[in-house]
């Protein structure tokens, strides 16, 4: 079992940055892919981020140029950097975590981009 504390969410205003962090703990062998994903209400979750245990990245084209996914490998821990952030941004983010064929997610922490 892999267990998964995110952190890092709030209010912020359009223009604004938010970090999240993701701690993975548990079971855990490489390699492994960690990511984020949201969902806003009255929508499908959907893919933000993702980071492969090589560093390489894949990102939503919604976010390119504004979000970055970064891994501390030693710590588990994955974040993700939001720069110039929208209020279509508003949703709850999730982390994921993938190995050896199964995927963990966390509980969600709320993002919410108004003025």
């Amino acid at each position: 079992q892999v267990q998964l504390v995110e952190s890092g969410g709030g209010l912020v205003q359009p223009g604004g940055s938010l970090r999240l962090s993701c701690a993975a703990s548990g079971s855990i062998y490489s390699p492994y892919a960690m990511g984020w994903y949201r969902q806003a209400p009255g929508k499908q979750r959907e893919l933000v981020a993702v980071i492969s245990s090589g560093g390489r990245t894949n990102y939503a084209d919604s976010v390119k140029g504004r979000f970055s996914i970064s891994r501390d490998n030693a710590e588990n821990t994955v974040y993700l950097q939001m720069n110039s952030l929208r209020t279509e941004d508003t949703a709850v983010y999730y982390c994921n975590f993938g190995q050896l064929g199964y995927a963990y997610w966390g509980q969600g922490t709320q993002v919410t981009v108004s003025s």
